[in-house]
């Protein structure tokens, strides 16, 4: 089996931003803010999501998902690998991964 993320790197043109094995992030070397994550299995949360939105603000967005009445699959959580991230359940049933990157100041 390739390497996960060799289609995205050789018909895309991705660059491999980052690479935990079970986690890899490619990004657009002209706009390295424009990023897709795949996945083989999660680390640290019960289910892989289907999805990852990267938002400004996460706590906010836990705590209006919390007022929505959403169910959070994964708590909010700091990982060792530089994001803060929590799970939710869409209406339609998929697992979203909400996160931020830790700002360096």
């Amino acid at each position: 089996m390739p390497p996960l993320g060799e289609f995205y790197t050789q018909v895309l043109g991705l660059q491999v931003v980052m690479d935990h094995s079970w986690i890899v992030t490619l990004a657009d070397p002209g706009h390295p803010d424009v990023q897709l994550s795949l996945m083989t299995h999660d680390a640290t949360a019960p289910v892989v999501p289907v999805a990852s939105i990267q938002v400004d603000d996460v706590e906010a967005s836990y705590q209006a998902v919390r007022a929505a009445g959403a169910e959070i699959v994964h708590e909010l959580t700091e990982e060792p690998w530089g994001v803060r991230r929590f799970f939710v359940r869409d209406p339609d049933g998929h697992v979203i991964n909400v996160l931020a990157h830790d700002r360096v100041e």
